[in-house]
């Protein structure tokens, strides 16, 4: 039997295949942030940094509202700012983020997101990350969201070896349609937080067992699987 690794074109083929299967099991994804503009994505995609979405939902109506504009994070009270955002964790290097986030958006941008990668990744507490969370979800422009799951999802399915964001990214890009991008991050993200998990993958209750390579990493009895599986919505 042949080890050789399968061509470009066979990952093409079951990478879209599998892009397939994931829009079939999630038609719904989408960010579990809550936002309606793209200051506002923006500010708690850099809060949901090592806590989770539910947590940053439930800090950011009270922060939008207190801050509406750049200029209002430009010109906050530290030790307001921090006492709001506290409970999503590292709020010392976030408020510093938040902060010179407003005023890097005030001189350089008028006062508004920008929708180029080029310039987001400019910005305090801005990686490609987040940029691309924003472009693909405030602006409609498709980006690859390299999280943790999505990460490890690319390395079970075979897109890719490397554990470096960007080398994920640029190895991915190569096989997904620029225009699925931001719905395959969405989906891979919901996929790895419900089934794909990284300790104890939830193979037996996997809609993508018959396509993913990596099958049989987790339990593959139905049953087992089945208590492993976490509904969302969540975060």
């Amino acid at each position: 039997m042949s080890t050789d690794p399968p061509s470009h074109t066979a990952l093409v083929r079951r990478a879209r295949r599998i892009y397939r299967e994931l829009t079939l099991l999630y038609p719904d994804a989408h960010t579990e942030l809550d936002f309606t503009s793209p200051l506002e994505l923006l500010v708690a995609t850099i809060l949901s940094a090592q806590t989770t979405d539910k947590r940053v939902n439930i800090v950011t109506p009270i922060l939008f509202s207190r801050y509406p504009t750049a200029a209002d994070y430009a010109a906050a009270d530290r030790d307001e700012l921090e006492k709001i955002i506290l409970s999503t964790g590292f709020y010392h290097a976030k408020t510093n983020s938040l902060i010179g986030l407003g005023q890097a958006l005030c001189e350089r941008f008028g006062g508004e997101v920008p929708p180029r990668l080029r310039d987001l990744v400019t910005l305090p507490g801005v990686g490609r990350k987040t940029a691309n969370v924003v472009l693909g979800n405030a602006f409609g422009i498709p980006g690859l969201t390299v999280d943790t799951h999505f990460g490890r999802l690319a390395r079970r399915f075979g897109w890719t070896t490397s554990t470096e964001p960007e080398k994920v990214e640029a190895e991915v890009a190569t096989l997904i349609p620029r225009k699925d991008w931001t719905d395959l991050s969405q989906r891979m993200i919901w996929h790895g937080r419900r089934v794909c998990h990284a300790r104890r993958p939830a193979c037996g209750a996997c809609g993508l067992a018959r396509l993913c390579p990596s099958y049989g990493e987790g339990p593959t009895d139905p049953k087992v699987a089945e208590k492993l599986v976490r509904p969302g919505p969540f975060s």
